[in-house]
């Protein structure tokens, strides 16, 4: 048996490790898709599940009354005697069954704590669950900037390698000198490098991504669908809702009514209670009661006992203070996680108030200009009314301008995010400025 069941889980695992190398990803990914599959397939998940069938099965054997106790007692047989007398009939023969009972409610003490160890047990699930899906959340909206990155930088070299061919035909005919045309042509290789940076961080945004859904393979390609802003309708649970953002106090109740770590916290203290209980409980001695049938030399008769331990030298008090230790610690716990639940509740307030009003500052203030002055320039270069360094300082505002607003953007998307894992439920939002591409209008 133990050859098979070692034969089973190196299987399972063979298994679980060949279909981690063979799984793919969708060309186009949702978030929605994203999350289905981590939740499917992350291991970490995985183990709390296990965590979960651990605990049911520590309840079932919490409720499981002590066995029975047979003996057979066999005393005064002659076996040195050359001629033995029959066996039945000269010596003392006894047998007997005895049967624990246990006293001070133990047995439901035990059931019950660890009913509250499964319960501990479901809400870390939930908590892993909660924390999984935030970081593919985060893990997704990454792959989007750096795919918005990567266009942003793309499109300032495309730009830059127009006014090159340009230049070209300008120096060619003279009218421009060698040394402006070589001048651009060093310069576009920071503009290159931009490129050569951003997809790097593409591909390494979609490997974190594709580890977090547990796929065998990091290398995969794939596309996004979801834009980087905050779209002005709902687009499912994975995304934001457009419900009127509620007041501190409301997100803070919630949240210590939700939060799932919280929630498993505040199940353990009543466990380590109710083991302090059962500790209690432990210094009551069970009774063990016996009988059966005693065969004395050919004469039989009926066995009846009964055996109490005397709790003269102990009545278990060092597990009394340790449960009472445990408990105590439990309690610290509890609060110590409210604690840590309002400020998570508060950061992501914080953060979703300063981030909605740094991604309209930023399109009301900067992007719209930058963008004007990037044509302008552009243009009164290519008509010979603005130098080169005009024009590329005004290529570089607006690319650190549009990167500043992804990220922005990005930021604003995250909070919103960390509020509903801060409350432990989806959450709500507010409306924001609509989605931006390589060049938002």
């Amino acid at each position: 048996m133990k050859t098979l069941a070692l034969s089973m889980t190196v299987w399972a695992a063979l298994c679980s490790h060949a279909l981690a190398q063979v799984a793919t990803v969708p060309e186009k990914l949702s978030l929605d898709e994203a999350l289905r599959m981590a939740e499917a397939r992350n291991p970490t998940l995985s183990a709390a599940r296990e965590m979960v069938a651990m605990a049911e099965a520590s309840g079932v054997a919490a409720r499981q009354r002590p066995n029975p106790a047979f003996s057979f007692d066999s005393e005064g047989y002659p076996f040195s005697e050359s001629h033995r007398p029959p066996f039945f009939n000269d010596q003392e023969l006894t047998v007997r069954l005895d049967q624990e009972i246990e006293t001070a409610g133990r047995r439901g003490l035990r059931a019950r704590s660890a009913d509250l160890s499964l319960q501990a047990a479901q809400s870390t699930l939930l908590e892993e669950r909660r924390r999984l899906r935030f970081d593919v959340r985060r893990a997704y909206f990454q792959v989007v900037l750096a795919r918005a990155d990567h266009e942003a930088a793309a499109s300032a070299l495309e730009e830059i390698d127009k006014v090159i061919a340009l230049n070209r035909a300008r120096f060619e005919q003279g009218e421009i000198s060698g040394i402006e045309f070589r001048r651009l042509q060093v310069e576009r290789l920071k503009f290159a490098d931009d490129v050569f940076a951003a997809e790097l961080a593409a591909r390494n945004a979609r490997s974190g991504l594709l580890a977090l859904l547990n796929m065998g393979k990091l290398d995969q390609a794939f596309e996004t669908t979801e834009p980087l802003g905050v779209p002005p309708a709902a687009p499912g649970p994975s995304g934001a809702s457009q419900a009127p953002p509620a007041d501190a106090a409301t997100l803070r109740t919630r949240a210590l009514a939700d939060r799932p770590d919280l929630a498993a916290a505040r199940q353990e203290e009543s466990r380590a209670a109710t083991e302090t209980d059962l500790q209690r409980a432990l210094r009551t001695p069970n009774v063990t009661v016996g009988a059966g049938y005693k065969r004395d030399f050919g004469t039989g008769g009926i066995v009846v006992g009964v055996t109490v331990p005397l709790p003269i030298f102990g009545r278990n008090p060092g597990g009394v203070e340790r449960a009472e230790a445990e408990r105590r610690m439990a309690a610290d716990r509890v609060m110590a996680a409210e604690t840590a639940v309002l400020l998570d509740v508060q950061q992501a307030i914080n953060a979703v108030e300063v981030s909605r009003a740094r991604v309209s500052y930023i399109e009301r203030e900067h992007l719209t200009t930058a963008r004007g002055v990037r044509d302008i320039v552009s243009a009164s270069y290519r008509a010979g009314g603005s130098t080169l360094i005009d024009f590329l300082d005004a290529q570089r505002a607006f690319r650190e301008t549009l990167r500043t607003y992804n990220r922005a953007l990005y930021d604003h998307r995250i909070s919103l995010f960390q509020l509903e894992a801060a409350i432990g439920a989806p959450g709500p939002d507010a409306a924001t400025p609509g989605p931006a591409g390589e060049e938002p209008r």
